[in-house]
């Protein structure tokens, strides 16, 4: 199982490997050897897309039959399968449950029918309950666990960090026009709460320490359960599972960011006061454009809200630039605005367009050479924004989860830095060649590198949780 893009992704591999380990497959570390080698791809933008090809491409030449599944096999179905003849089965989302079934026919010789795109934003919603009526007696539906009398978990962990991702939701109902993601991803379902609580449980006895909560809007989580409110109950509840050290809520859309959620976000123990907003740009002219909200002045009062709750609160974000139609005096904002808002980590892009979105058809594009400077011209400017963020945080006392040792060298993650997007932080001093993954730290931050921290070892707080001898 090879998994590309997010941390969504992520779970759907964990997931489809349960499936697959249920139905008599063996799991192997290795491509070389493998019957089938299934590749999660990821289609969201075109440097992820080609990455998706290259990786399907080099996963042929193992001698492995080849299976394309994940958002580029969904969004391209029958295109991908026409273009790239080395991979035996092009399969979407749908056809997730079935996939042992495929499999088998794959290494019959068969060649499944590949998936037929469509755009899942024409789709009626489905809730929770009526997708558990939906499905076979015994199936359960990919991302809702739990249904139909099933078991409660369909899902095997391909690592063993310390750290997993648990997804709240799956689609989005936001129209940004520069975003493909609605699309193949449809319309945003949230998860039942007991579904949630119940992986979680699952996850804290196979010794994960830190949930990372997943969706296309975590913001939205609720609403289609008919209480927006629910998040606001349940990252306590999660963070008060035995086992569980750090909650971190991912992908929130600024414009629905509530002040009760907010309030839960830097008030409530074991649950990182952490914001991953992306908020894209700050210019009001330019946000219209993407079909998006807010401006400099409301995203700067909003940072000031979280961090009156929590001054130490971490925010991360990303920025688009070169969006048609964007002039010197709308980028001249974006730079206002990250000026004065301080942000610990920032992504910036350059614009590209997407098949099938609005903004492939505004006027106005912006010649790429103009792009690439802008987004050079960003980029120095938030290497240096979030390097002076970083030294700020010199001497203040951090919790660590390391979840990774190496030659005597123990490095994790405060709550302010979620893994593979931010910084992470190196442990030194006193006992800090003794320590092991998945040790919670106290810790005070002596030095920074860019982003990344180094902090001196004040003490253990809880050793590596115990690991419960129970089935992968």
């Amino acid at each position: 199982m090879v998994t590309l893009g997010c941390a969504r992704n992520e779970v759907d591999s964990e997931e489809l490997a349960g499936r697959l380990e249920g139905a008599g497959w063996e799991l192997v570390d290795e491509q070389a050897g493998a019957d089938v080698v299934v590749v999660n791809t990821c289609g969201f933008v075109e440097s992820a897309k080609k990455d998706s090809i290259d990786t399907l491409l080099a996963a042929s030449d193992t001698g492995a039959k080849v299976v394309a599944v994940g958002c580029l096999a969904e969004r391209y179905g029958e295109q991908l399968a026409e273009q790239l003849p080395e991979a035996d089965a092009v399969l979407g989302f749908d056809a997730y449950a079935g996939l042992p079934a495929s499999l088998a026919a794959v290494l019959g010789g068969e060649r499944p029918a590949s998936h037929t795109p469509g755009d899942r934003r024409r789709l009626l919603p489905i809730s929770p309950v009526e997708r558990a009526r939906a499905v076979e007696p015994g199936e359960i539906d990919i991302g809702l666990p739990g249904h139909a009398g099933g078991p409660a978990v369909v899902r095997r962990r391909l690592d063993d960090s310390p750290v997993a991702p648990l997804k709240l939701a799956s689609g989005c109902d936001r129209r940004c026009s520069f975003c493909a993601i609605p699309s193949f991803r449809g319309a945003f379902v949230s998860r039942r709460p007991s579904d949630v609580l119940a992986e979680a449980r699952w996850l804290a006895e196979r010794g994960v320490r830190e949930l990372v909560l997943v969706s296309e809007n975590s913001t939205s989580y609720g609403k289609d359960l008919g209480d927006l409110r629910l998040l606001e109950t349940l990252l306590p509840e999660l963070a008060g599972l035995d086992g569980v050290e750090r909650v971190r809520l991912s992908y929130l859309q600024p414009a629905e960011l509530r002040p009760g959620l907010i309030d839960v976000l830097t008030g409530t123990p074991g649950v990182a006061p952490y914001f991953d907003m992306s908020f894209q740009h700050s210019s009001a002219t330019v946000l219209r454009r993407m079909r998006r909200f807010g401006d400099t002045d409301r995203f700067l009062d909003l940072l000031a809200r979280i961090r009156s709750g929590d001054p130490t609160a971490a925010v991360r974000s990303n920025v688009i630039v070169g969006f048609p139609g964007e002039t010197e005096d709308d980028l001249a904002e974006l730079e206002r605005f990250l000026v004065a808002a301080r942000l610990d980590a920032v992504g910036v892009f350059g614009y590209s367009d997407e098949d099938g979105t609005e903004a492939e058809t505004l006027p106005d594009h912006l010649p790429q050479d103009l792009v690439d400077e802008r987004v050079a011209r960003l980029s120095a400017l938030v290497e240096e924004l979030t390097r002076q963020r970083a030294e700020e945080r010199h001497g203040e006392v951090v919790e660590v989860l390391v979840d990774a040792v190496a030659d005597g060298v123990a490095e994790g993650r405060t709550a302010g830095q979620a893994p593979e997007v931010d910084g992470a932080t190196t442990l030194a001093g006193p006992g800090a060649d003794e320590l092991a993954v998945g040790d919670l730290v106290r810790a005070r931050v002596v030095a920074s590198e860019g982003v990344d921290l180094v902090a001196s070892v004040l003490e253990v707080v809880r050793p590596a949780w115990r690991r419960v001898a129970v089935p992968a």
